[in-house]
């Protein structure tokens, strides 16, 4: 039978008093206001306890954490992070020792080589892909050769011979550049490239065989890294893996880094992960926020990176020094 539907009546609800309910948002969680000078630190201890803010203040304090027990800390950067000027933070946290190592996807080396080398990079892509000279520049191609051509290139990985052809080279702009500043230091710097992605692997002066056994290297040293992010003995505190600007290759590296250094017999529960990106996509929140880590060590930060990454090192290094 078909039912006629008649308002309810709200006289019959039972309520209960406001006191009686459990609450999510309270005033001891909200926003401080810090004063004109106010430390970075005490602008992040400031931000209100919830959501985005929650988790950015967590990630800063594994981060401080991992490096004073002497953990790898790891950013893993996709090439817009270093086109929207964020190299000189980079380059500072490898100096300062607290970042320990680098991956990078295929174009940005790219990019980093272009800075040191001109001071630029970067075209116009909708106006070049329609002239025919989309990539088809010497310079970079040129560089990308030089390393491929050392003769240890399937030993020592794409990103130390690309960091030591910029500092042979005698670029003038070296010091913003992320690979030449970790091949000084000794950081381990990886580049993880899916062939035909990238403008140099148009031109024929990249090696395509050189090129997949050094970053087949690179991928084994990854490995190595993400294995020692594992807990000292005696100590609850493991590394710290930051995606920033990558949403397919370099959480897929990750993943599949954290299964090669778990069945090696890595113990990988005290690890933490963050994603940064200005939008949520799919890889990095399952492989690098969610699969790998244990409940409550994976961290997803959403914003700009030229406005998050400055932030995020001045509470660093506001908190470690």
């Amino acid at each position: 039978m078909k039912r006629k539907y008649q308002p309810v009546d709200p006289s019959r609800l039972k309520t209960f008093s406001i006191h009686q309910r459990a609450h999510k948002s309270e005033t001891g969680a909200f926003a401080g206001l810090p004063q004109p000078g106010a430390t970075a630190a005490e602008l992040i201890r400031s931000l209100p306890r919830f959501l985005g803010a929650e988790e950015f203040r967590a990630i800063v304090e594994a981060t401080v954490a991992a490096h004073r027990a002497g953990r790898p800390v790891v950013w893993a950067l996709g090439a817009h992070v270093i086109k929207v000027g964020c190299s000189p933070i980079v380059v500072d946290l490898i100096e300062r020792g607290i970042i320990t190592a680098v991956a990078l996807n295929g174009a940005g080396p790219i990019h980093d080589a272009e800075i040191a080398m001109i001071g630029q990079t970067s075209e116009e892509v909708a106006d070049t892909i329609r002239t025919g000279q989309f990539g088809m520049v010497d310079e970079t191609a040129a560089l990308f050769r030089q390393a491929l051509d050392r003769p240890a290139i399937a030993e020592e990985g794409l990103g130390r011979a690309l960091g030591q052809a910029l500092l042979d080279a005698g670029a003038p702009n070296i010091g913003y550049s992320i690979l030449a500043t970790a091949r000084r230091a000794d950081v381990p710097l990886t580049v993880h490239v899916a062939v035909g992605t990238d403008t140099v692997h148009m031109l024929p002066e990249v090696d395509g065989a050189k090129l997949g056994a050094a970053t087949m290297t690179d991928f084994r040293i990854i490995c190595d890294v993400v294995g020692d992010m594992a807990a000292a003995e005696g100590s609850p505190v493991g590394g710290v893996w930051y995606n920033i600007g990558s949403a397919v290759v370099l959480p897929e590296v990750f993943l599949k880094a954290v299964a090669v250094a778990r069945n090696l017999g890595a113990d990988l529960e005290s690890m933490h992960a963050a994603n940064f990106d200005m939008i949520r996509h799919y890889r990095p929140g399952q492989n690098v926020v969610t699969r790998p880590v244990a409940p409550g060590h994976g961290h997803q930060i959403v914003g700009q990176h030229e406005i998050l990454l400055p932030l995020l090192r001045q509470a660093l290094i506001e908190e470690l020094s």
